[in-house]
């Protein structure tokens, strides 16, 4: 990814850890059931791996990203080719489908929004067990939300977290609407305009209103996650960064929120 301050080859150097995360299990054996109950390890007599180490890429000889540096250059790399047309559609095959019926080592959670325009997995060019992805309108948290960030960083092992905002995001063009309307939304619409708000930024006006308030939402969001008790604790040691970035429509690049 690009950083949104100065565009750079590559990722550049790996982000400071951020403070924050909560507990999530209640020790070892509600750990091995929750592991248990979410992958089938019962049924089909295989664990999953719960450490940030590098392993053997499904089918292929590479090895999986280990480090949260490691993860933020493939996910670079693959937003390239992504955005160049020069997409590989990696492990789709047969050889990996069947390893990945008994395990999965994905290297990334990516939180993004629900939009039809940006699935993290073509926009970063990844394939089967490579993202856990978790998609919400505007990348709004709730508890299922950060259990299962939590799930893929504390039971897998997963090294780096991307909130990932894109340009004209409609979750934050109708939170900023209903704010400016005093409108109240039907249904549970409502509680993602309440989730939004906060990051409204009100020294623009219109478009550019909302444009800011994209990158403002993905910042906020990002620091609520990071700063969950557990999630802060992996990113103290090394083991874990939580990191900010915005899809950009027009370009097709992902440009990293400092």
């Amino acid at each position: 990814m690009n950083s949104h301050a100065t565009s750079h080859r590559g990722i550049g150097p790996e982000p400071h850890p951020f403070p924050g995360a909560r507990p999530t299990t209640d020790g070892t054996a509600r750990r091995t059931l929750l592991r248990t109950a979410l992958t089938g390890a019962a049924a089909l007599g295989a664990g999953l791996a719960a450490t940030g180490t590098a392993t053997a890429d499904p089918g292929t000889a590479a090895p999986r990203p280990g480090t949260p540096d490691e993860a933020l250059r493939e996910l670079a790399a693959g937003n390239r080719r992504w955005r160049t047309y020069r997409e590989r559609h990696p492990h789709e095959n047969p050889a990996v489908r069947r390893t990945l019926a008994t395990s999965q080592h994905p290297f990334a959670v990516v939180l993004g929004c629900i939009d039809s325009r940006v699935p993290p997995e073509l926009v970063f060019d990844q394939g089967l067990g490579d993202l856990m992805t978790v998609r919400t309108a505007g990348e709004v948290l709730d508890e299922a939300v950060l259990g299962s960030v939590a799930y893929g960083v504390l039971e897998l092992g997963i090294p780096l977290v991307v909130v990932l905002g894109h340009q004209s995001c409609g979750a934050v063009r109708a939170a900023v609407a209903a704010e400016q309307s005093g409108e109240h939304l039907p249904a549970h619409m409502q509680y993602l305009v309440d989730q939004i708000r906060p990051a409204i930024d009100h020294g623009k006006e219109g478009d550019a209103r909302i444009d800011a308030t994209v990158s403002a939402n993905v910042r906020l969001v990002r620091s609520r996650l990071a700063a969950e008790p557990e999630l802060a604790a992996r990113t103290a040691t090394g083991k874990l960064a939580v990191v900010g970035a915005r899809y950009e429509l027009t370009t097709q690049a992902v440009n990293r929120l400092a």
